[in-house]
């Protein structure tokens, strides 16, 4: 008898356990561990940090997978490295960066051969895949104050030839030593400034705003340029390189992962330069968390 109770008090208590186990182990259990783990990386600076975690949250909202994040690596061949050696899934980069920094290929200002290139050229060498470009187009770009637009009627880098004599050209050095910086500018655009100017790349806009210059080159999605009330001039003579933006992943991650191309492609097509800007201004400038200011965008796309 005794012995029987035994019995059923010991099964009572093995059920008992089942029903708690059960109950708590969807709690307990980490998102995404049953899809696996994708390691997202970022550059250095502002927007692809901004980049970076909007592909973490997308991915995290969309699949089963968990990620990592691996935000702030450094410039440009430490993402790529890192991409190439497998310590990154993916990150975000532009199509000018690859074909010229990465694959060392001349200046190329048609859009769709710099992505069909380097998508060729990553594929073959790299075992990476580049996904459908965003949207918004971060290359360099002409600006002045409103003050100056509004005052000669400027819309197009051509309208300053007649003015350049009379103006001075600022910028950073890196732009004044570059094959698609100032001398292909100027040269490109028949300019002849009266002078130029070397500064701080970060103080290039303020010295813009404060008149101390008349001309600088931006980055045509800075936040900058609203901080300082800056107008972008259109590059009529296509003089710039296309740095188009998009998450590049490894093929064998694609292949495990088959879902993660279709995800990652949610963004194309749903950035523009001014979305792209304005999402620089609210965390460089207005000094937001940059999770927060992606999933208030990601949502009002209704991407998520």
């Amino acid at each position: 008898m005794i012995r029987s109770r035994l019995f059923f008090l010991a099964m009572a208590l093995a059920m008992v356990a089942v029903l708690f186990t059960g109950c708590g182990g969807g709690e307990q259990k980490e998102a995404g561990t049953e899809g696996g783990k994708v390691v997202v990386g970022s550059k250095n600076f502002n927007e692809n940090i901004i980049l970076g975690e909007m592909l973490a949250q997308l991915i995290e909202a969309k699949t089963d997978l968990t990620v990592e994040r691996k935000s702030n690596l450094g410039g440009t061949m430490v993402c790529f490295n890192a991409l190439k050696q497998g310590d990154l899934d993916l990150y975000p980069d532009y199509t000018g960066t690859g074909l010229m920094a990465v694959l060392k290929q001349p200046v190329e200002t048609d859009p769709n051969k710099v992505y069909n290139y380097v998508q060729e050229q990553y594929n073959e060498q790299f075992g990476i895949k580049w996904m459908e470009p965003f949207g918004f187009n971060n290359t360099y770009a002409i600006a002045l104050s409103q003050e100056t637009v509004d005052e000669h009627n400027l819309s197009k880098v051509s309208d300053l030839a007649p003015l350049a004599p009379d103006m001075v050209f600022g910028s950073d050095d890196e732009f004044f030593n570059r094959p698609d910086g100032y001398d292909g500018l100027v040269e490109t655009y028949g300019l002849n400034f009266k002078d130029t100017k070397s500064f701080e790349i970060a103080l290039r806009y303020q010295a813009a705003a404060q008149n101390k210059i008349d001309v600088t080159n931006a980055f045509s999605t800075d936040g900058e340029l609203i901080t300082y009330q800056l107008k972008v001039l259109e590059d009529d003579k296509g003089f710039f390189p296309p740095y188009y933006c998009t998450a590049i992943v490894r093929m064998d991650t694609l292949e495990k992962y088959p879902e993660l191309e279709e995800t990652l492609n949610l963004l194309g097509g749903q950035i523009n330069d001014e979305e792209m800007q304005q999402l620089n201004y609210k965390v460089a400038e207005e000094e937001r968390d940059a999770k927060d200011v992606v999933n208030e965008f990601l949502q009002a796309k209704g991407i998520i």
